[in-house]
């Protein structure tokens, strides 16, 4: 393909949210070189301006350039990496060579290993500076240019934080800086399997209190896991984790609290799942998410209770499991 020029900045991922941040880094008229794995999508965004499959009514900017070769990514400075969680791993290994910096968009444990998202992209491009870009974030507002405002937490420190805001900031996507690249995965890794929980609630019609109840001792099962493995509370405080907890666990417009939710209603589990497009990532997280959970001796019953719906408990009788536990502290280190 001929590309209309050499870009600064691309996007590994042409779902929602990578067509989104896409197009957001365009509004100001930055050339954008966006990856698409599926077959024909590049070809079609390019030609109807549209990402039908994933983002339907978002018209794109025309600074956008889809591309269906991986090894264009190569060109950019700047790469954001919004794959799967549970395909970056493969995705990156078959990149023959790395932007300077890597900002990873994918909220998600490796199910396969363990390893945190910052962790795999070490690994396959040691020699670029890593950062994690996580936040409350629904894909159809960015697009639409609504106010926005995420973590960026930079590998690389306060000199790569210069490089990326200026690349990344716009008037309505508002980054603020970290440094601390595990509580940010944390928060994000941990909220989708909290907002299935959540959707269970919903879809039991259990009320606003069971529901934010339940965010808030999902919030100290969030702390608890993300001191175990070396994140900040003051990270989890912020827009990665406290923040994207309450959007996710609150709309439908997550699909996490979607499926939650549909499990509530009494849905099945295994059908619910075999639909690969709409799959929730947090359903990939759950099970990694308890094993490490118990390897470091960290307390997270409605992690567990999730495991267990998805392994074909009902949703009552989640909802039993957890309203029938011992009486204890508030404090979230009991």
């Amino acid at each position: 393909m001929s590309l209309k020029s050499s870009p600064n900045i691309g996007v590994i991922g042409a779902g929602a949210w990578g067509t989104a941040l896409a197009q957001m880094l365009a509004s100001d008229g930055s050339q954008v070189l966006l990856w698409a794995r599926e077959d024909g999508l590049a070809e079609a965004i390019n030609e109807t301006r549209v990402n039908e499959p994933f983002l339907p009514g978002a018209r794109l900017a025309e600074t956008i350039t889809a591309t269906a070769s991986l090894s264009d990514i190569s060109t950019c400075d700047i790469a954001l990496v919004v794959t799967p969680a549970q395909h970056m791993g493969s995705t990156l290994a078959a990149l023959d060579s790395f932007p300077h910096d890597l900002v990873l968009c994918s909220k998600g444990i490796e199910a396969s290993t363990g390893r945190m998202m910052h962790e795999v992209a070490h690994e396959a491009a040691p020699d670029s500076d890593i950062a994690v870009l996580s936040g409350p974030t629904f894909a159809h507002e960015v697009a639409a240019g609504l106010p926005t405002a995420v973590t960026l937490a930079c590998g690389g420190g306060e000199a790569q934080w210069d490089r990326l805001v200026a690349a990344i900031a716009r008037t309505e996507f508002r980054p603020y800086y970290a440094d601390d690249l595990i509580g940010a995965e944390v928060g994000g890794a941990v909220k989708n399997v909290l907002a299935i929980a959540c959707g269970v609630v919903e879809g039991l019609k259990l009320g606003q209190n069971a529901r934010n109840s339940l965010i808030t001792r999902g919030f100290a099962e969030m702390l608890r896991f993300g001191a175990a493995l070396g994140g900040r509370p003051e990270t989890l405080n912020g827009l990665c984790g406290l923040g994207d907890l309450v959007l996710t666990c609150s709309s439908t417009s997550s699909r996490n609290f979607s499926l939650g939710k549909a499990l509530g209603e009494g849905q099945n589990a295994g059908k619910l799942m075999a639909d690969r497009r709409t799959v929730a990532e947090g359903a990939h997280t759950a099970p990694v998410l308890r094993d490490l959970a118990k390897q470091h001796g960290v307390d997270m019953p409605i992690t567990l209770a999730v495991n267990h719906l998805l392994e074909g408990a009902t949703a009552q009788q989640m909802a039993a499991e957890l309203l029938s536990r011992p009486l204890t502290s508030e404090e979230p280190d009991l």
